[in-house]
């Protein structure tokens, strides 16, 4: 009889994370990069406008700006090795990305709203606050893509 930790023979191995350069190369660790520039500049662009509405533009500033240290922190986990220490790093990796996907979206329609309502106060501003609308948009494709590729992993691997 088997033991029950192995998975099933007829499953496959999800390939290991590559090393060095290649990490660079390869889906979905090549997401990291768009994912930091995008997060990095977003706020930028948010805080150049001076928050002009705090309610709103606090919660893309907190979003962009957790997104970024995390992710920075799961690129250097990936880069010196770290995640091999534990089991569940994959969940963790596709929970992170899922989730962070969904809040960038909500801050991505905030930062929108904030661009509207500036569009009749300031013209500087406004620029500013399309350009953050913008970021916050396209940043949410690389970390749904990053999600999407975790989660096959996980079904590759046989953990549902």
């Amino acid at each position: 009889m088997a033991s029950p930790d192995l998975p099933p023979p007829t499953s496959h191995a999800p390939p290991e994370v590559p090393l060095g350069v290649m990490l660079f190369l390869t889906i979905p660790y090549a997401f990291f990069l768009p994912e930091l520039i995008f997060g990095c500049w977003v706020w930028i662009l948010v805080a150049a406008t001076h928050v002009a509405n705090p309610l709103l533009q606090g919660w893309v500033l907190y979003v962009s700006l957790t997104s970024f240290l995390i992710s920075l922190m799961f690129l250097l986990s990936y880069l010196f090795g770290f995640y091999k220490r534990y089991q569940s790093w994959r969940v963790l990796d596709s929970l992170y990305h899922g989730t962070t996907g969904i809040l960038y979206m909500s801050a991505a329609v905030l930062q929108a709203h904030a661009t509207i309502v500036s569009e009749t106060q300031d013209l500087k501003n406004y620029f500013i606050n399309t350009a953050a609308s913008v970021s916050a948009a396209q940043n949410t494709e690389p970390l749904g893509s990053a999600s999407q590729e975790a989660q096959l992993c996980l079904l590759q691997a046989g953990r549902p």
